[in-house]
Formats: structure tokens, C-alpha cells, sequence
């Protein structure tokens, strides 16, 4: 879709904070963290709405969402990690992950602007957690 922003941003056109990339899915940084850390899961392809999408990809979002929120939850001292579903922000499907600390967060209307150099920092945090094995 030629004005979609998340089909930019998954080619390249714009830039964004990456945390993770396939050749199905790319996982950015969210502008407009709910709190820092604030992650989406983006398929490639466009499609409109995350059940509109083919078993293996919603099964495929979910299982990065699962592989992501132990890292996520480490690199940000969360206490939980948020997954949120609704699509009115960008008419493309995406999964957001929040870093929760407390009830009542998981609420869009606390989303503020970040600092770029923020997210950066952030993305390379949780970058790192990836890589480290951890006892369970």
C-alpha cells in the first residue's frame, strides 16, 4: 500500500529503531512509547488486520511476541509485559508489547513522543538481553 507508513518502514524507506527483522516481520521501536521499551510487531506484507492474516504468519507474530517478552521484560525491569492489539493508529496490522510496572498501564492514552537517542539506547538494551543466555 503506497501510503502506508509500517509498509515504509518495513522497505526501508523510513528510518526506525529495529530490534528485530525477517523476511516476514520487523519489530521497531514505538515512537510513542506507552512506557520505554515499548515494542511493535509489524508484518511485511500489508494486511489491513491481524486476523486477517494466514495461520502460519498470526502464529509466527505470536511466537516472536513469546521470544521477545523475556528480553523486553529484563532490559526494561518490568514487572510484566503488555500485548495489545487494536490497529486504529496505522491501518496495517501490528502487536504492540509494553513493559507494564504496575496496573492500569496498558492504555494508549499515556503514549508520549520519545526521544530518538532514547530509543536508540533502548533498542541496543534490549538487543543485548537477546544475545544473553539466562538461567531459568
Amino acid at each position: 500500500m503506497p501510503d502506508c507508513i509500517f509498509c515504509k518502514i518495513a522497505a526501508h524507506e523510513i528510518p526506525s529503531h529495529i530490534v528485530r527483522e525477517d523476511e516476514q516481520f520487523i519489530v521497531i521501536a514505538d515512537i510513542k512509547p506507552v512506557n520505554p521499551g515499548h515494542l511493535l510487531i509489524i508484518p511485511k506484507d500489508h494486511v489491513e488486520v491481524v486476523f486477517a492474516m494466514d495461520d502460519a504468519r498470526y502464529a509466527e507474530a505470536f511466537a516472536i511476541a513469546k521470544r521477545l517478552s523475556d528480553p523486553l521484560r529484563r532490559a526494561t525491569d518490568a514487572a510484566k509485559i503488555g500485548i495489545a492489539v487494536e490497529g486504529f493508529g496505522v491501518d496495517h496490522a501490528h502487536i504492540h508489547l509494553i513493559p507494564l510496572h504496575g496496573p492500569h498501564e496498558l492504555n494508549p492514552d499515556r503514549a508520549q513522543p520519545a526521544d530518538q537517542e532514547d530509543l536508540a539506547a533502548m533498542v541496543e538494551k534490549i538487543k543485548k538481553e537477546m544475545t544473553v543466555k539466562h538461567a531459568e
